[in-house]
Protein backbone atom coordinates (compact mmCIF):
# COMPACT_ATOMS: atom_id res chain seq x y z
CA UNK A 1 0.00 0.00 0.00
CA UNK A 2 0.51 3.77 -0.57
CA UNK A 3 -0.16 7.24 1.36
CA UNK A 4 -3.04 6.65 -2.14
CA UNK A 5 -4.17 3.24 -1.38
CA UNK A 6 -5.27 0.79 1.97
CA UNK A 7 -6.74 -2.17 2.39
CA UNK A 8 -10.56 -3.16 1.87
CA UNK A 9 -9.99 -6.87 2.98
CA UNK A 10 -7.42 -8.26 0.76
CA UNK A 11 -7.42 -5.82 -1.49
CA UNK A 12 -6.06 -2.68 -2.10
CA UNK A 13 -8.05 0.40 -2.85
CA UNK A 14 -7.61 3.92 -2.94
CA UNK A 15 -8.39 5.76 0.07
CA UNK A 16 -11.01 7.80 -0.86
CA UNK A 17 -12.92 4.89 -2.33
CA UNK A 18 -13.16 2.58 0.90
CA UNK A 19 -15.52 4.61 2.69
CA UNK A 20 -18.43 3.50 -0.18
CA UNK A 21 -17.01 -0.22 0.11
CA UNK A 22 -17.40 -0.33 3.34
CA UNK A 23 -21.08 1.33 3.15
CA UNK A 24 -21.94 -0.85 0.57
CA UNK A 25 -21.01 -3.55 2.78
CA UNK A 26 -23.41 -2.78 5.86
CA UNK A 27 -26.11 -1.67 3.55
CA UNK A 28 -26.10 -4.68 2.44
CA UNK A 29 -26.06 -6.74 6.29
CA UNK A 30 -27.98 -4.46 8.10
CA UNK A 31 -31.14 -6.23 8.09
CA UNK A 32 -30.17 -9.78 8.68
CA UNK A 33 -26.69 -8.12 10.64
CA UNK A 34 -27.50 -9.73 14.43
CA UNK A 35 -29.21 -12.80 13.01
CA UNK A 36 -25.90 -13.38 11.21
CA UNK A 37 -23.59 -12.42 14.00
CA UNK A 38 -25.81 -15.07 16.12
CA UNK A 39 -25.20 -17.43 12.75
CA UNK A 40 -21.26 -17.02 12.78
CA UNK A 41 -20.23 -17.15 16.65
CA UNK A 42 -22.81 -19.29 17.64
CA UNK A 43 -24.53 -16.54 19.83
CA UNK A 44 -20.99 -16.07 21.75
CA UNK A 45 -21.42 -12.37 20.84
CA UNK A 46 -23.92 -11.67 22.83
CA UNK A 47 -22.14 -12.85 25.97
CA UNK A 48 -19.20 -10.68 24.54
CA UNK A 49 -20.97 -8.02 24.35
CA UNK A 50 -22.62 -8.12 27.87
CA UNK A 51 -19.06 -8.74 29.68
CA UNK A 52 -17.88 -5.66 27.30
CA UNK A 53 -20.59 -3.54 28.78
CA UNK A 54 -20.07 -4.97 32.32
CA UNK A 55 -16.35 -3.80 32.10
CA UNK A 56 -17.12 0.02 31.31
CA UNK A 57 -17.73 1.24 35.00
CA UNK A 58 -21.20 3.05 34.16
CA UNK A 59 -22.76 5.60 36.43
CA UNK A 60 -26.17 7.29 36.37
CA UNK A 61 -25.53 10.79 34.42
CA UNK A 62 -22.96 9.63 32.20
CA UNK A 63 -22.44 10.89 28.44
CA UNK A 64 -21.56 8.24 26.54
CA UNK A 65 -20.63 7.95 22.84
CA UNK A 66 -21.25 4.20 21.00
CA UNK A 67 -19.50 4.69 17.95
CA UNK A 68 -20.13 2.64 15.24
CA UNK A 69 -23.76 0.88 17.11
CA UNK A 70 -25.03 -0.16 14.28
CA UNK A 71 -28.26 -2.33 15.44
CA UNK A 72 -28.14 -0.60 18.77
CA UNK A 73 -27.20 -3.75 20.66
CA UNK A 74 -24.60 -2.22 23.01
CA UNK A 75 -27.05 0.86 23.73
CA UNK A 76 -29.86 -0.88 25.00
CA UNK A 77 -27.47 -2.89 27.46
CA UNK A 78 -25.90 0.19 28.64
CA UNK A 79 -29.06 2.31 28.76
CA UNK A 80 -30.49 0.91 32.00
CA UNK A 81 -27.25 1.63 33.69
CA UNK A 82 -27.45 5.20 33.19
CA UNK A 83 -30.65 6.26 35.17
CA UNK A 84 -32.80 9.21 34.56
CA UNK A 85 -30.05 11.68 33.61
CA UNK A 86 -27.85 9.60 31.38
CA UNK A 87 -27.35 9.97 27.55
CA UNK A 88 -26.26 7.58 24.81
CA UNK A 89 -25.44 8.87 21.27
CA UNK A 90 -26.11 5.91 18.62
CA UNK A 91 -23.48 6.94 16.17
CA UNK A 92 -22.65 5.20 12.91
CA UNK A 93 -21.85 6.41 9.44
CA UNK A 94 -24.16 4.14 7.86
CA UNK A 95 -27.72 5.12 7.66
CA UNK A 96 -29.16 1.67 6.55
CA UNK A 97 -27.72 0.50 10.22
CA UNK A 98 -28.83 3.22 12.12
CA UNK A 99 -32.57 2.90 10.80
CA UNK A 100 -32.20 -0.66 12.37
CA UNK A 101 -30.77 0.31 15.53
CA UNK A 102 -33.62 2.67 15.70
CA UNK A 103 -36.31 0.78 15.36
CA UNK A 104 -34.27 -1.98 18.00
CA UNK A 105 -34.64 0.84 20.46
CA UNK A 106 -37.86 1.54 20.12
CA UNK A 107 -39.18 -1.98 20.11
CA UNK A 108 -37.13 -2.32 23.34
CA UNK A 109 -38.17 0.58 25.22
CA UNK A 110 -34.90 2.08 25.42
CA UNK A 111 -35.08 4.96 22.81
CA UNK A 112 -35.88 7.59 25.49
CA UNK A 113 -32.13 7.89 26.49
CA UNK A 114 -30.57 7.43 23.31
CA UNK A 115 -30.24 9.55 20.73
CA UNK A 116 -29.23 8.38 17.39
CA UNK A 117 -27.02 10.34 14.72
CA UNK A 118 -24.76 9.22 11.69
CA UNK A 119 -21.34 10.80 12.07
CA UNK A 120 -17.85 9.70 10.69
CA UNK A 121 -15.72 8.26 13.69
CA UNK A 122 -12.95 10.31 11.94
CA UNK A 123 -14.15 13.87 12.71
CA UNK A 124 -16.78 13.88 15.67
CA UNK A 125 -19.40 16.58 16.27
CA UNK A 126 -18.65 16.80 19.66
CA UNK A 127 -16.68 19.67 21.57
CA UNK A 128 -13.71 18.45 23.40
CA UNK A 129 -13.71 16.83 26.62
CA UNK A 130 -17.85 16.70 26.27
CA UNK A 131 -17.86 12.59 26.58
CA UNK A 132 -17.40 10.14 29.73
CA UNK A 133 -17.61 6.67 27.75
CA UNK A 134 -16.88 6.18 24.33
CA UNK A 135 -17.72 2.80 22.88
CA UNK A 136 -17.10 1.00 20.14
CA UNK A 137 -17.54 -3.09 18.96
CA UNK A 138 -16.44 -4.61 15.85
CA UNK A 139 -16.61 -1.38 13.81
CA UNK A 140 -12.43 0.35 14.14
CA UNK A 141 -11.19 -2.44 11.26
CA UNK A 142 -13.85 -0.75 9.29
CA UNK A 143 -12.35 2.73 9.58
CA UNK A 144 -10.31 4.13 6.64
CA UNK A 145 -7.82 5.96 9.12
CA UNK A 146 -7.90 4.60 12.41
CA UNK A 147 -4.99 6.53 14.19
CA UNK A 148 -8.02 9.81 13.08
CA UNK A 149 -10.62 7.75 14.75
CA UNK A 150 -8.72 7.22 17.61
CA UNK A 151 -7.42 10.58 18.46
CA UNK A 152 -10.62 11.85 17.72
CA UNK A 153 -11.64 9.81 20.65
CA UNK A 154 -8.69 11.04 22.89
CA UNK A 155 -9.83 14.61 22.13
CA UNK A 156 -13.59 14.59 23.17
CA UNK A 157 -12.98 12.69 26.21
CA UNK A 158 -13.12 14.16 29.55
CA UNK A 159 -10.45 14.13 31.82
CA UNK A 160 -11.33 10.61 34.12
CA UNK A 161 -13.58 9.37 31.01
CA UNK A 162 -13.05 5.85 28.90
CA UNK A 163 -12.56 4.93 25.38
CA UNK A 164 -13.61 0.98 24.88
CA UNK A 165 -13.02 -1.45 21.80
CA UNK A 166 -14.29 -4.44 21.43
CA UNK A 167 -12.89 -6.13 18.35
CA UNK A 168 -11.93 -9.49 16.63
CA UNK A 169 -7.72 -9.40 17.10
CA UNK A 170 -5.53 -12.35 16.66
CA UNK A 171 -6.09 -16.20 17.85
CA UNK A 172 -3.02 -16.93 20.81
CA UNK A 173 -2.82 -20.37 20.35
CA UNK A 174 -1.33 -20.60 17.10
CA UNK A 175 -2.89 -24.30 16.94
CA UNK A 176 -6.22 -23.01 16.93
CA UNK A 177 -5.66 -20.60 13.53
CA UNK A 178 -5.54 -22.75 10.69
CA UNK A 179 -9.17 -24.19 12.55
CA UNK A 180 -10.24 -20.24 12.36
CA UNK A 181 -8.91 -19.35 9.33
CA UNK A 182 -11.13 -22.53 7.31
CA UNK A 183 -14.03 -21.44 9.50
CA UNK A 184 -13.45 -18.06 8.62
CA UNK A 185 -12.95 -18.18 4.99
CA UNK A 186 -15.55 -21.20 4.18
CA UNK A 187 -18.28 -21.41 6.70
CA UNK A 188 -18.95 -17.69 6.91
CA UNK A 189 -19.05 -16.94 3.05
CA UNK A 190 -21.88 -20.00 2.85
CA UNK A 191 -23.51 -18.80 5.75
CA UNK A 192 -23.47 -15.38 3.89
CA UNK A 193 -25.10 -17.06 0.93
CA UNK A 194 -27.77 -19.35 2.44
CA UNK A 195 -29.04 -16.57 5.00
CA UNK A 196 -28.15 -13.33 3.41
CA UNK A 197 -27.96 -13.98 -0.14
CA UNK A 198 -24.38 -12.53 0.22
CA UNK A 199 -21.19 -14.15 0.22
CA UNK A 200 -18.92 -11.40 -1.10
CA UNK A 201 -20.13 -9.14 2.20
CA UNK A 202 -19.48 -11.68 4.47
CA UNK A 203 -15.62 -12.87 2.67
CA UNK A 204 -15.01 -9.43 3.07
CA UNK A 205 -16.20 -9.24 6.78
CA UNK A 206 -13.43 -12.11 7.32
CA UNK A 207 -10.73 -10.80 5.46
CA UNK A 208 -11.23 -7.62 7.72
CA UNK A 209 -10.56 -9.05 11.11
CA UNK A 210 -6.90 -10.66 9.30
CA UNK A 211 -5.99 -6.73 8.36
CA UNK A 212 -6.77 -5.78 11.54
CA UNK A 213 -3.99 -4.95 14.12
CA UNK A 214 -3.12 -7.67 16.64
CA UNK A 215 -3.73 -6.79 20.47
CA UNK A 216 -0.38 -4.91 20.86
CA UNK A 217 -0.57 -2.91 17.85
CA UNK A 218 -3.68 -1.08 18.68
CA UNK A 219 -2.63 -1.22 22.14
CA UNK A 220 0.51 1.41 20.75
CA UNK A 221 -1.94 2.91 18.36
CA UNK A 222 -4.64 4.21 21.44
CA UNK A 223 -1.31 5.05 23.05
CA UNK A 224 -0.26 7.35 20.19
CA UNK A 225 -3.50 8.69 19.94
CA UNK A 226 -3.11 10.38 23.48
CA UNK A 227 -5.17 7.85 25.76
CA UNK A 228 -3.31 6.52 28.89
CA UNK A 229 -3.18 3.53 30.89
CA UNK A 230 -3.99 1.16 27.73
CA UNK A 231 -4.49 -2.07 28.13
CA UNK A 232 -6.47 -5.01 26.72
CA UNK A 233 -7.93 -8.18 27.76
CA UNK A 234 -8.59 -11.44 25.64
CA UNK A 235 -11.64 -12.75 24.82
CA UNK A 236 -12.20 -16.27 23.79
CA UNK A 237 -8.67 -17.50 23.53
CA UNK A 238 -7.66 -14.09 21.72
CA UNK A 239 -10.83 -14.16 19.01
CA UNK A 240 -11.57 -10.82 20.18
CA UNK A 241 -10.12 -8.21 22.82
CA UNK A 242 -11.53 -5.38 24.62
CA UNK A 243 -8.94 -2.51 24.63
CA UNK A 244 -9.08 0.28 27.30
CA UNK A 245 -7.69 3.42 27.38
CA UNK A 246 -8.45 7.24 29.56
CA UNK A 247 -8.08 10.59 29.35
CA UNK A 248 -6.32 11.66 32.87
Amino acid sequence: MSDSTTHFGYRDVAVQDKQALVGEVFTSVAGNYDLMNDLMSLGIHRLWKRHFVSTLRLRPGMDILDLAGGTGDIAALMAPKLGDTGHIVLGDINAAMLSVGRDRLLDRGRANRVTVAQMNAEALPFPDQSLDRITMAFGLRNVTHKEKALAEMARVLRPGGMTAILEFSQVRPELLRPFYDWYSFNVLPRLGARFAGDPDSYQYLAESIRKHPNQESLKEMMVDAGLEMVGYRNLTMGICAIHEGFRT
